[in-house]
């Protein structure tokens, strides 16, 4: 028999009186309350833990120390693979040649624009693209040429005094719509040195402008942010590692440790594939979040969500349909069902976590703006808002900028 207190936890889940039957409203409120309520506890403390141990640049803290000029203590090479930007670049370029790095080259990947022409009138090196070998995707043949035309001159550098330029070579690949701010850069190189980090990857702050934006891009903060406490993704532990391309900081040892870009060339998460081949060879990685001191504006419209997010999808879910139409359906149910079912004391509680989910993540990731934090409110229709990407995804009709990706490897095996 059950005891008082068991009985009084299962009248609490169905929402009914100890002794009365439940409704079958009141039987699936009890289901999908006691998992969501499972799950969003789970994501609470990964949260809590993450809140303590993920540090922000641009906020201060242990990176915020007295430093020389990174052009001084290592060779740096701000590598930028660009297409189609010529309308991006005139607001980031300047401020990233303004960081203080030895270079910033940017690769022309073959855009339908003004790229090129852009980025060298602001002052850049700019390299061209060569076409598109099999088994690669372009980001990763860019950013492999470009960290070849950066390293082929390492045994030829001349310092300041004229002799050999002998100091350590940092390779920062960065994407062309990340805006750094003044100082970012030696934000970035103080933090790789507190931690003796050879692999250092920022997930900058979102900036958003549509309401479709607000929508889906926050989803991004919180799959990063909840998914795993920060010792664990630091930890050598498989499957637990997250890392951005939109910003990742290498030694060279470590990059060429790993194999460079060709090691990952037909990765669409070459950037979690790549970071895991580094890590797994040896080399001391960390996480750190842009904070003020670098952002990002990833989509202009929810359109370009959508396409955007249905792209690395498959990457990000074991290459599997199966693990996609899972996943959507546990947001579904997570942050979305609560507010369509009865409205027993479980559902309330879960839809007040999902809300205060959201918002937490906002707070952690530093979006703290007024309208920013009222995107809680939008918390139970954005798994409806990432559906098409979801089914975009699913149907393997992924493209990006005018180019066609492979879609799930694993079709419906989970």
């Amino acid at each position: 028999m059950m005891s008082a207190t068991t009985r009084r936890l299962v009248s609490f889940a169905l929402g009914t009186r100890p002794g009365e039957r439940a409704t079958t409203a009141g039987a699936a409120s009890g289901v999908v309350g006691t998992i969501a309520l499972g799950y969003l506890t789970y994501r609470a403390l990964t949260l809590a833990s993450n809140a303590g141990g993920l540090h922000r640049l641009g906020d201060g803290g242990p990176a915020d120390v007295a430093r020389t000029s990174p052009s001084r203590r290592y060779r740096i090479s701000l590598l930028v693979p660009a297409r189609d930007e010529e309308h991006t670049l005139p607001s980031t370029l300047p401020l990233l040649l303004a960081q203080g790095a030895d270079e910033v080259v940017v690769l022309d990947d073959h855009s339908s624009d003004a790229t090129a022409r852009v980025a060298r009138e602001l002052g850049a090196r700019v390299l061209t693209g060569e076409p598109l070998p099999d088994g690669w995707i372009g980001k990763t043949w860019a950013c492999q040429q470009l960290a070849d035309a950066v390293t082929a001159s390492d045994a030829d550098g001349v310092g300041e005094d004229g002799g050999a330029d002998e100091r350590e070579h940092l390779l920062v690949f960065t994407d062309a719509d990340v805006t750094w701010r003044p100082g970012a850069l030696d934000e970035l190189v103080a933090e790789m040195d507190r931690g003796r980090t050879d692999l250092l990857t920022v997930f900058p702050r979102h900036r958003v402008g549509s309401f479709g934006e607000r929508l889906m891009v926050p989803l991004v903060d919180a799959a990063f942010v909840g998914h795993a406490p920060v010792p664990v993704i630091r930890s050598r532990r498989r499957g637990a590692l997250a890392a951005n391309g939109q910003v990742m900081a290498f030694r060279r040892a470590a990059y060429e440790l790993a194999g460079g870009h060709a090691a990952v060339r037909g990765e669409l998460v070459e950037d979690v594939r790549l970071a895991r081949r580094a890590r797994d060879a040896g080399a001391r990685f960390d996480v750190v979040l842009g904070g003020a001191a670098i952002e990002v504006r990833m989509y202009d419209s929810y359109a370009a969500a959508v396409e955007g997010m249905a792209k690395s999808m498959p990457g990000l879910h074991r290459e599997s349909r199966l693990v996609m139409v899972g996943a959507a359906a546990w947001f579904l149910m997570t942050y979305t069902l609560p507010w369509l079912l009865p409205a027993t004391p479980l559902v309330r509680l879960v839809r007040a976590l999902g809300l205060l989910d959201r918002a937490a993540v906002n707070l952690l990731v530093g979006r703290t703006r007024p309208v920013e934090l009222a995107e809680t409110l939008l918390g139970p229709i954005s798994p409806l808002a990432v559906l098409p990407a979801y089914a975009k995804a699913i149907s393997g009709r992924l493209t990006w900028r005018g180019r066609t990706y492979p879609a799930a490897r694993r079709g419906w095996r989970p």
